[in-house]
Formats: structure tokens, C-alpha cells, sequence
């Protein structure tokens, strides 16, 4: 498995566990995603699968190619507004990899 394969695993793997966190905390969800955040979720992979960046995908905040719509850019803001420092408790090695990734 080479490093860009794995960093794009680690890239959905962050996403997953934003919107389980923002869902599971907004929607009162105790098993599964409600279909927007479901809904969210394919989009994100959809948009990850299909990066043309995906040789050398920075962090999507630090992209020159913003492939996501705009309401759909809001609504990953505000998963990860909400999930990013819930994130640190939670998953703390995920996070730190994420961070220090630094790109």
C-alpha cells in the first residue's frame, strides 16, 4: 500500500468519524447517520475518490481545487466546527496524524 493510497484512507476514515461525531451530537442519532449526514458522507467520499489532486491532496482547506458546492462546503464546516475538537477526546492519534500532516 503506498503513502498516497493510505493518506486518502485516512482522509475518508477522519471524514467517517466527523460526521458520526456531528451526527450522532446534533441529530440525536444513536445508531447509524440520518440521511442528510448519510447523504454528506457519499458526497465526501464521492469528492475524495474523484480529487485530481489525488497524487498530492493537501488538506482540502489548503486545496487550490475546491471540488466541493458551496452549501455542500458549509455543511462539512459545520461537521467539522462541531466534530473538530470533539475529535481530540475521541480519536487522538487520528487527529494528531491529521495536524501533523500539515500540508
Amino acid at each position: 500500500m503506498s503513502s498516497n493510497h493510505s493518506k486518502m484512507e485516512n482522509e475518508v476514515k477522519t471524514a467517517e468519524l466527523m460526521i458520526d461525531i456531528f451526527c450522532h451530537g446534533q441529530h440525536s442519532r444513536r445508531d447509524g447517520l440520518c440521511p442528510e449526514c448519510r447523504g454528506l458522507l457519499d458526497y465526501v467520499r464521492l469528492r475524495l475518490e474523484r480529487c485530481p489532486l489525488r497524487e498530492d491532496k493537501p488538506k482540502c482547506s489548503k486545496c487550490s481545487v475546491h471540488c466541493y458546492k458551496p452549501d455542500m462546503r458549509e455543511k462539512i464546516r459545520a461537521v467539522m466546527k462541531y466534530a473538530g475538537p470533539r475529535m481530540l477526546c475521541r480519536h487522538p492519534i487520528l487527529s494528531g496524524r491529521h495536524y501533523l500532516s500539515g500540508e
